[in-house]
């Protein structure tokens, strides 16, 4: 049986990944910290419903009590020689890092937690990879890393170097960091830039979150650049898809005679980027629209400027997805929402 190790596992991309793992022949181990950034009590409910108690206290191994194949870990990724164990013991095949520190508004206030946990955090996955060598490992990045780029769709051909928040440099540090580990230790790896993920389970501090709670409860909602936004919305499972797909095809150097050097998500070395995002952007005020008329009910909008940090547009150019794996995200922005506004009722009874 292959061994899975996963990062992020309580987290919103994470559960979900771990659940769909779970339906194939994998041994998958979890690892999370469980921070506050937001609501504790819903990670410990995605963990539920994977069968896993309650943690305790950290380092703590809790084995599934619905999957005989799953066992989660309470811990931290700044604890190098912990991380280190967890290889030496499962020598994992594939390496999935989700568990980071998200957000690009919050990176504004606290921004040495991104340091730590996601430039830290990621170099202490990176040497036990360098130590214990499995077959594929693949890191979540971000649209963020395109920044104040105005070229549309974005695409990983292009370079990223105007990234607008310390969250997007942090992610962006990750896809240089992993190319180094590939090109001088051989470290087949594959950055994974998601574009806005949305779904079940989601995180508490994203817009359809944060717009069908305050719509359902009656108070505004904050509407930034005055609605003249357009995001690239994916949905949760066809993110999931796209991880797995890519996961079973671990990156391959491309040889030095055919090599074009001005591409960045390509190398001689064992490494890819892709983006992972639908490819059909929406204007935000109509993302609004689709959640009010699944709510059955109109939002109060305050309109305001643009956040610091934040970007007017992205768009996701998901063409060598679709070439190297044969796939492309095909849930609409109205299913996708259908969807979460059918589990957000149903888990706050509302």
């Amino acid at each position: 049986m292959k061994t899975v190790f996963v990062t992020g596992a309580a987290g919103f991309i994470g559960f979900h990944l771990v659940q769909r793992l779970l339906q194939d022949d994998f041994l998958i181990v979890g690892f999370d910290n469980l921070n506050a950034y937001y609501d504790v009590e819903l990670k410990y409910n995605r963990l539920q419903k994977l069968g896993i108690d309650r943690p305790s206290e950290s380092q703590q191994i809790i084995k599934s009590t619905l999957y005989s194949n799953f066992m989660f870990v309470k811990a931290d990724l700044l604890d190098k020689e912990y991380i280190e164990s967890l290889f030496s013991t499962y020598k994992f095949d594939y390496v999935i890092n989700l568990g980071a520190q998200a957000g690009v508004r919050h990176s504004l206030t606290h921004p040495q937690v991104y340091i730590d946990s996601n430039v830290t955090g990621f170099l202490h996955i990176l040497e036990a990879c360098r130590k214990y060598k499995p077959a594929h490992l693949l890191y979540a990045s971000t649209s963020s890393v395109y920044g104040i780029n105005k070229e549309i769709p974005f695409s990983a051909h292009l370079p990223a170097d105007h990234p607008a928040s310390l969250y997007a440099v942090s992610k962006k540090t990750n896809e240089l960091m992993a190319h180094s580990y590939s090109h001088l230790y051989g470290i087949p790896s594959t950055g994974l830039r998601f574009f806005t993920v949305y779904g079940p389970w989601g995180r508490p501090d994203m817009a359809l979150f944060l717009f069908t709670k305050a719509i359902l409860a009656n108070e505004p909602i904050q509407v930034f650049n005055h609605g003249n936004m357009l995001r690239d919305f994916t949905y949760v499972e066809d993110i999931i898809e796209a991880i797995t797909r890519i996961m079973l095809k671990p990156a391959a150097p491309v040889p030095e005679n055919e090599m074009n050097f001005n591409n960045p998500s390509i190398s001689t070395a064992p490494y890819r980027i892709y983006n992972i995002g639908n490819s059909s952007p929406i204007r935000l005020l109509e993302y609004i629209e689709a959640i009010e008329h699944f709510l059955g009910k109109k939002a109060n909008k305050e309109y305001l400027p643009m956040q610091p940090g934040d970007v007017v547009a992205t768009f996701a150019n998901t063409e060598p997805l679709v070439t190297d794996f044969g796939f492309k995200p095909q849930i609409s922005i109205k299913e996708g929402i259908s969807n979460f506004i059918i589990w957000y009722r149903r888990y706050y009874r509302v």
